[in-house]
């Protein structure tokens, strides 16, 4: 077999794309996460207009471009991973709702902020800014929780998905802790951010909310593995043979409900156990990078934490993509709920083409825009700047 027949193999193909995914969201929170981060901090970090435009101007010229990876996520959701896609924005559908609605928040409050000198005006579009970066965070967090303990759905003979959640449903307390866990890594990345692009008191306040922060993410992430240790956020394991290059029918398995499920990969690979040890130590480097003025070393730590922590339930739940609650049978995992083999093949080589042209691009906009933003630069940029 050659390396294009192996990499053009059904079961190849379905493990690559739920690598791809992974990356996707990976990317999505260590940038776009950062931009919400600001935004959660906007209202304590930086106390008067000048201040938060400086901290406005430290992400105003990337984040459209760091909410690429949103799109991605979810483009490759629809066209990998269809029956995920179909059942995750209609049972989340009023999760998703708030999310959008938040970040919708965003780019109009970039655009009207400094329409008018107005402090009323400006401090209501702040508050916004606040909203589009804390609630995302937030909600992002408790579907992941959710997801964790398993969604109540199930599938008709028709492969048709019902969902027999709603809103309150989806609150839960433990899902509520992973959204705050959630909320603190952004934060902390946020701050992370600001205390590596702004100057002055700006930079300084970050750091200072940054440190609590990341000692925050740091022991609710490991609470979060606490939780899972002692079988509080579920776990699902397939018991029947898994066919990895077998047709996309989530009815031909058996699943159970296991508290262990969640632990099992990381037990049989133990090499594992690095992704959620950094997820711990990343954030706590972050802390001491805070506390000590190494802002670019602390920015990276952020980065690696938010990396690990993502990652860290990716590798939990493998291979299972959407555990259900009310019938595990029905569960979407990486080997039964993918697109046709030739969908995936064709969309693997326009990635192969496009996805590095956005790196290239990504790399060069940060290039371009390296430097600090100060009150200084941005009085200087006039109606230029946010």
């Amino acid at each position: 077999m050659t390396f294009v027949d192996f990499l053009f193999d059904y079961q190849t193909l379905r493990i690559v794309w739920w690598g791809l995914l992974g990356v996707l969201l990976i990317a999505f929170a260590a940038t776009d996460g950062f931009d919400m981060g600001v935004g959660a901090l906007l209202p304590f970090a930086a106390r008067t207009d000048i201040e938060r435009r400086v901290a406005i101007n430290t992400i105003g010229p990337v984040w459209e471009g760091n909410q690429v990876w949103f799109v991605l996520g979810g483009g490759s959701i629809f066209a990998a991973w269809p029956a995920l896609y179909a059942l995750s924005f209609s049972g989340f559908y009023l999760a998703m709702f708030l999310i959008l609605a938040a970040m919708i928040l965003r780019p109009v409050g970039f655009k009207y902020r400094s329409k008018r000198p107005d402090p009323a005006w400006r401090a209501r579009w702040d508050w916004a800014l606040f909203i589009g970066g804390a609630v995302p965070a937030l909600i992002f967090g408790v579907a992941i929780g959710n997801t964790l303990q398993g969604v109540p759905f199930h599938l008709t003979a028709e492969l048709r998905p019902v969902y027999e959640g709603n809103l309150f449903g989806l609150l839960n307390p433990l899902a509520l802790y992973c959204g705050l866990v959630s909320l603190s890594m952004i934060v902390m990345h946020g701050a992370a951010w600001l205390a590596f692009k702004a100057d002055g008191i700006v930079s300084q306040r970050a750091k200072a909310f940054g440190g609590r922060a990341a000692i925050a993410t740091a022991v609710l992430f490991a609470g979060g593995g606490a939780l899972v240790w002692a079988g509080l956020l579920g776990g699902y394991r397939v018991t029947s043979e898994i066919v990895w290059d077998g047709p996309s029918n989530p009815l031909l398995k058996t699943v159970v409900a296991d508290p262990a499920a969640w632990l099992a990969n990381f037990q049989a690979w133990p090499l594992l156990w690095i992704v959620p040890a950094l997820g711990i130590a990343a954030p706590l480097a972050a802390w001491l990078g805070f506390r000590g003025g190494r802002e670019g070393l602390t920015f990276l730590a952020s980065k690696l934490g938010v990396v690990c922590i993502v990652a860290t339930v990716g590798l939990a739940m493998f291979p299972v993509l959407l555990p259900s609650s009310t019938n595990p049978d029905h569960s979407l995992t990486v080997f039964d709920a993918s697109s046709s083999r030739a969908t995936l093949r064709n969309m693997l080589i326009a990635t192969a083409i496009f996805l590095p042209l956005i790196l290239a691009y990504t790399a060069w906009v940060y290039r371009v825009l390296w430097g600090k933003v100060s009150e200084k630069s941005v009085e200087d940029a006039g109606h230029s700047a946010y």
